[in-house]
């Protein structure tokens, strides 16, 4: 027996030869199979690729480019938003007026929706008579500023302030001048304020008095400039008499400012009035020269009527003395020049002497 045959005996392996033909035939069909397929499967990519690439000829779809840059489109965009947004707002403005303007809420009934604070000596019937014509009107018509003016022109009142108070009430802030002096013009006395402002007495019925000196040399047909300059005068000499806290002021019971270079008051003294004349400086010290010498000047002549102060080193006694009366000079004192003593200085204390007694 051969070698082959050794290994191999139809009775024993034939199983095992089946079976391995079986494999390779197997193996055979797959690979013709997977070679076919392969093959197709080529064929089909470049096919596919072929009809694709023809198809996306076909169907390629056109890009719609806006006609404005990005930039420009959300600034569009920005604008119609503001623009929407204004529109609303104009809208409701519109009907706001229209309600504001039309509806009875708003309509002022009776002076009682007029608020008026600061009345002293302005009276209610006078601030009435601008703000009356209101009434029945509605509130957001009322010209305030037109108001406003038409109450400065009040003499006594100095500034005004008209305000609405919604729905249906004005109030009005008053706030009146302040007098400091009596003026006398012909006949009439008024009242003045520091600017020169002519102001009339107020009613007895609104119980305010007022102690002030009289001035004298105004006019009512001097423009407002003439006098708030003689109303500067009056008020430096008031301030200089007053400066020490004597209250020297209060002796004043008159003040001729005629003449701007020689200011003139009239004094009150327990003997008699007596007309000083100050010049137009240094009021305070040569009112003090008047003060210190009265009660002499009293012993050397029969009746001190007027003193004239505004030369250094000398005094002029009754200088007004023919001026004021038609009598004959023999019956009224004399005007005359009284000298002075210049003012002592003081000496001055050694360091030795501080501690002698």
């Amino acid at each position: 027996m051969s070698r082959f045959d050794d290994h191999f005996t139809p009775e024993s392996d034939a199983p095992q030869a089946r079976k391995a033909a079986a494999t390779l035939r197997a193996k055979n069909s797959k690979d013709v199979d997977d070679e076919d397929l392969d093959s197709r499967f080529d064929d089909m990519d470049v096919e596919d690729e072929q009809e694709s690439a023809f198809l996306r000829g076909q169907k390629r779809v056109p890009v719609r480019r806006s006609p404005l840059p990005k930039k420009t489109a959300n600034r569009l965009k920005k604008f119609l938003i503001v623009g929407g947004i204004a529109a609303g707002v104009v809208v409701a403005g519109a009907m706001f007026y229209r309600y504001g303007t039309t509806s009875w809420r708003f309509r002022i009934d009776s002076g009682e929706q007029i608020e008026i604070s600061g009345l002293r000596n302005v009276t209610r019937t006078q601030a009435m008579e601008v703000m009356g014509g209101d009434i029945g009107r509605n509130i957001f018509f009322v010209p305030l500023s037109d108001r406003k003016k038409q109450l400065e022109q009040i003499p006594w009142i100095e500034s005004a302030t008209v305000m609405r108070l919604l729905p249906n009430t004005l109030r009005v802030d008053l706030r009146e001048r302040t007098p400091v002096a009596f003026v006398r013009i012909g006949s009439k006395v008024a009242l003045m304020d520091a600017n020169g402002v002519l102001l009339e007495m107020p009613p007895k019925s609104a119980g305010v008095k007022y102690s002030f000196p009289i001035i004298v040399g105004a006019g009512d047909s001097e423009p407002l400039s003439v006098r708030a300059a003689r109303m500067k005068i009056f008020n430096s000499l008031m301030q200089s008499f007053d400066s020490e806290g004597a209250q020297r002021s209060h002796d004043v019971s008159e003040v001729d400012l005629s003449d701007p270079e020689d200011v003139k008051v009239t004094v009150d003294d327990p003997q008699g009035a007596v007309l000083i004349h100050l010049g137009s400086t240094d009021f305070l010290n040569r009112y003090k020269v008047y003060l210190a010498h009265a009660a002499e000047w009293r012993q050397q002549f029969t009746k001190l009527e007027s003193v004239d102060l505004r030369f250094d080193g000398q005094v002029i006694v009754n200088p007004d003395s023919r001026q004021q009366s038609g009598d004959a000079p023999a019956t009224k004192p004399q005007a005359k020049i009284v000298k002075l003593a210049p003012a002592k200085k003081a000496k001055p204390v050694s360091a030795k002497g501080k501690g002698k007694r």
